[in-house]
């Protein structure tokens, strides 16, 4: 399966496709050197998705992310 790389802007929740790749390490090298161009204030985020299709990369980024919880309460 591919990695999805998208844009993410909060205000209103819009996904920007920006590039796929095939293996993790290109992936994480796109990504990180996106996030480095961008300005500390900047509302947009650079997330990697690992999906089958477009449509279930961009399902998975539009969902609500759990708070982590770390040990136990």
């Amino acid at each position: 399966m591919p990695y999805f790389i998208y844009r993410i802007s909060a205000q209103p929740l819009t996904l920007e496709y920006i590039d796929v790749k095939d293996q993790y390490q290109e992936a994480r090298a796109l990504v990180r050197g996106l996030r480095s161009q961008q300005p500390d204030a900047e509302p947009e985020s650079i997330r990697m998705i690992f999906a089958r299709t477009p449509a279930e990369a961009e399902r998975l980024l539009s969902q609500p992310r759990d708070d982590r919880v770390i040990g136990e309460d």
